[in-house]
């Protein structure tokens, strides 16, 4: 007898489903086909006890498993349960006419139970668009794919209950969520806040730069001046996800198996702060079955790279071009994966080996060229793609112990907030003459629309003059600080970019000038 039942498997961030046709006949022995890879094969295992240990028999005839389509290599456990249904079904010993209305995944454990799957999420979202009447799924998925509307969750704990379901002897409660109320209950959830770091406003003021425009910065001080600290209270002064960037995140973390099974919903920015001895592949993504990396882990969020030069260069190197594009592309022999990887880059960086070159009380002991050396760990290419370059000093005592409260995340973010809603209205305007379907923010526009809308005066001109020939700014300084400046005037709300703009964005340029490192 033949019987189908309905899985799916997840590419890159979106999914196909996966037909399991299951056919008992007389004979002897176990075979699937299509394509299935070591995890699959060695279901017969996990499905024979599961089916024991749920009363019923496994059948000792031939069993044929087919995966269809055929030509797509199938990977993981989440097919163990529609199989075990599919060999229930053809072997005569539940009802059939349930089966191919539902989408069924799920993992089994030995004792019958059902484990959690990765990428539920793309998954609902394609049985919803294929209209099958539901989704049933292990229950520490479910309220990750109850998110997606106009198609009932189903999540179990163990095939007894399936069999149970499918048999009509039983009902299941579908797992409900409020996405709407979701999101915003929980928009504002942040753990650190701006307002714990005492003194360093100028480093406070230039996160708010940096927040506004989109911009990528790098930190570099010495040790324990608070780079780390401060970076970690970024994300609470970014404008909150809106519910489409919030889904697009859920998305890419529900691939990567991120999600706990109490969530449902990502609401607020990813931050994430891999090791400085991580991979290029788990950086930018990759592997046999391409995985999203970092990168795509930070998608509209930070990804924080602390002690810089400690990276291994290839590792920085591939992040040049997913830096530009706000997309990595992953291509195998047989298959080719899109993830989004929109995200601020901000690094972290001590200015020396011994970490105290130009600290304020302790003399540095690196032996002369050192500080170069050490600096030019850092590319030039990846340098470029950093707008804002800030030195950070040591709190000094006073600073931390007068018991001053510093500015709350939520003030500043209102004016961040503010800043963005003007860039979205300038680039909307241009959409009639320009592509800027993809442009949100100040830091990604291209050089031909730099020149459009950061225009300065004689006198601005003047100025940026003299500072590229006094400071020996690099060529590569002009766009970057143009745009810093149009943000900074965004801050002020100011149509024209003043002089005093343009000063403000010349002194985050720290790395650019030639004697910086003597």
């Amino acid at each position: 007898m033949l019987v189908k039942t309905h899985a799916s498997s997840v590419y890159g961030i979106e999914s196909t489903t996966v037909t399991v046709e299951v056919k008992v006949t007389a004979g002897t022995k176990y075979y699937i086909v299509g394509l299935p890879d070591n995890a699959i094969k060695e279901s017969l295992q996990r499905i024979e006890s599961a089916i024991q240990s749920a009363n019923y028999r496994m059948p000792r005839q031939k069993i044929v498993v087919n995966l269809a389509p055929a030509d797509i290599r199938k990977e993981g456990s989440a097919y163990d349960l529609a199989i075990a249904l599919g060999i229930l079904g053809a072997s005569g010993q539940i009802q059939i006419e349930k089966l191919s209305k539902f989408i069924i995944l799920g993992e089994l454990s030995l004792d019958g139970g059902v484990q959690q799957i990765k990428g539920a999420l793309p998954i609902a979202v394609q049985a919803r668009n294929e209209v099958y009447e539901g989704l049933i799924l292990p229950k520490g998925n479910a309220r990750e794919a109850a998110i997606v509307d106009g198609i009932k969750v189903y999540g179990v704990e163990n095939i007894s209950e399936v069999i149970a379901f499918i048999d009509g002897r039983e009902e299941l409660e579908p797992t409900l969520v409020d996405t709407r109320a979701e999101f915003h209950n929980n928009i504002n959830n942040y753990e650190f806040d701006f307002a714990d770091v005492s003194g360093q406003l100028n480093i406070k003021r230039a996160l708010e730069i940096a927040a506004a425009g989109g911009h990528n910065v790098i930190l570099i001080g010495p040790p324990g001046s608070g780079k780390t600290m401060l970076a970690k209270r970024l994300p609470t002064i970014l404008p909150p996800l809106n519910l489409r960037e919030s889904l697009e995140t859920t998305k890419i973390h529900s691939v990567g198996g991120y999600l706990a099974a109490s969530d449902s919903l990502m609401t607020i920015r990813p931050f994430r702060d891999p090791h400085h001895s991580i991979s290029d592949a788990a950086l930018v993504g990759g592997g046999a079955n391409p995985q999203p990396g970092e990168i795509s882990l930070a998608h509209n969020g930070v990804l924080f790279l602390d002690e810089l030069p400690e990276f291994k260069r290839s590792v920085l190197e591939v992040m040049r071009q997913p830096l530009e594009e706000r997309k990595i592309t992953i291509s195998r022999a047989k298959l080719t994966v899109d993830y989004p990887a929109s995200f601020m880059l901000v690094a972290a960086m001590n200015p020396c080996p011994c970490g105290y070159y130009n600290h304020p009380d302790k003399d540095c002991i690196c032996p002369p060229g050192v500080v170069q050396k050490y600096l030019s760990r850092v590319s030039g290419p990846l340098l470029d793609r950093i707008d804002l370059h800030i030195e950070v000093t040591p709190v000094n005592y006073d600073e931390l112990s007068n018991g001053v409260q510093g500015e709350k995340s939520e003030r500043i973010r209102k004016r961040v907030i503010k800043a963005r809603q003007i860039q979205a209205e300038r680039f909307s305007r241009k959409k009639q003459n320009v592509d800027t379907e993809d442009i949100h923010s100040n830091a990604q526009m291209r050089v031909k629309m730099v020149r459009e809308v950061c225009e300065i005066s004689e006198e601005g001109k003047k100025l940026l003059q003299t500072a590229m020939e006094r400071l020996s700014l690099s060529a590569r300084a002009y766009d970057r600080i143009l745009k810093v400046a149009r943000t900074i005037a965004d801050l002020d709300a100011s149509k024209d970019i003043r002089t005093e703009h343009l000063a403000e964005a010349i002194q985050y340029r720290s790395l650019d000038r030639e004697n910086w490192s003597g």
